[in-house]
């Protein structure tokens, strides 16, 4: 169901968001927002020790902290790896909002017929719903959870029975989206977001994978917009609020700590990448409560914070954890972050 916001500025708080044509960006200091200086240099030494590359905290669209480690710069493009399911799953609702498909259509009127070596009566149940909720029911004891090839593609379970983290599944959503715009899907995220909200970056092939790669501030600027709700400053972008909602909510309940592609904390049990067990318990103890998240290989980390109008981004190598998406590294950087914003 397509809502309209009838508010283009959501109640966040008075937000700050830095001109889409230039290097610009307001900054505030942890002093002035009464942080605690004294577990600053203790939350550096933990990133650096853990490879990252760049780490940068936004509090109401501001500056608190940018910091490169290990060799890197503040110019270099980094792997979002599956944090980049987001700008997927946003680019599904822009797609919808403009009419051009419906999340609750087959994907095989985008796809076309016979994209898996399945039957006609399955191909027809699986929705691009199951495609962003990681609910297509397709078979994941395949060599490469990767290829999109159809005879990679075959029958498990009946679609929406069975969440497991299946990448050629997520993977497909691409080609729907060129399928129902007409438009390459670089071209269409690139026309209907980076531009508007001034990021850079490029979609990248590796094997059967699309990874985005941007600089850290490229994903700040992503987090930024998903802070407001779809809207860069006065630019209404995804003005659904309804999908906006469903994207960054429990979206099914055999993992209520997955939306679309978006990770969600505070919930009663998740299931984890790689897996096909439920675990009790919240995905990030020691998080708040209403944090959605883009994490990917190597924690690649995009935290949304509406609560506390923050920002978080983390890009860099392996930290040991060798996890396709959340981690205990997870929890580990936000008990280091509590001591700091607390």
């Amino acid at each position: 169901m397509f809502i309209e916001n009838p508010d283009p500025n959501p109640d966040q708080g008075s937000l700050y968001f830095p001109p889409i044509d230039s290097e610009e960006w307001e900054t505030v200091s942890i002093s002035d927002l009464g942080w605690n200086s004294d577990a600053e240099m203790d939350l550096y030494n933990f990133l650096e020790e853990k490879n990252t590359k760049a780490f940068i905290i936004l509090k109401d669209g501001k500056i608190v902290i940018e910091q490169y480690f290990n060799g890197a710069t503040a110019t270099d493009n980094n792997p979002w790896y599956s944090a980049g399911k987001t700008l997927t799953s946003f680019m599904i609702g822009l797609a919808q909002q403009e009419g051009l498909l419906n999340i609750e259509q087959s994907s095989n009127t985008y796809l076309g017929d016979q994209w898996a070596t399945i039957t006609s009566d399955q191909e027809n149940n699986i929705s691009v719903k199951n495609h962003l909720t990681m609910t297509t029911g397709l078979d994941y004891n395949v060599a490469n959870q990767n290829c999109t090839d159809p005879n990679c593609l075959t029958y498990l379970n009946e679609a929406g029975s069975f969440w497991y983290y299946h990448n050629a599944a997520y993977t497909l959503l691409s080609d729907i989206i060129t399928g129902a715009t007409g438009i390459e899907y670089t071209d269409y995220f690139d026309t209907k977001i980076k531009n508007n909200i001034g990021m850079n970056g490029t979609w990248l092939s590796l094997g059967y994978a699309n990874v985005y790669y941007s600089t850290a501030r490229s994903m700040a600027r992503f987090g930024l917009l998903n802070l407001n709700k779809g809207t860069w400053e006065n630019t209404p972008i995804l003005t659904d609020l309804a999908y906006f909602t469903e994207m960054t909510s429990s979206s099914q309940n055999l993992n209520p700590s997955y939306g679309y592609l978006w990770w969600l904390n505070g919930k009663t049990s998740f299931r984890a990448p790689s897996f096909e067990t439920e675990f009790p318990g919240e995905l990030m103890p020691d998080a708040p409560d209403d944090l959605f998240a883009g994490l990917g290989k190597d924690d690649q980390k995009l935290y949304v914070v509406p609560s506390q109008n923050l920002v978080i981004v983390r890009m860099g190598d392996d930290t040991g954890e060798t996890l396709l998406g959340p981690s205990s590294f997870d929890n580990d950087l936000w008990i280091k972050i509590n001591k700091l914003i607390n």
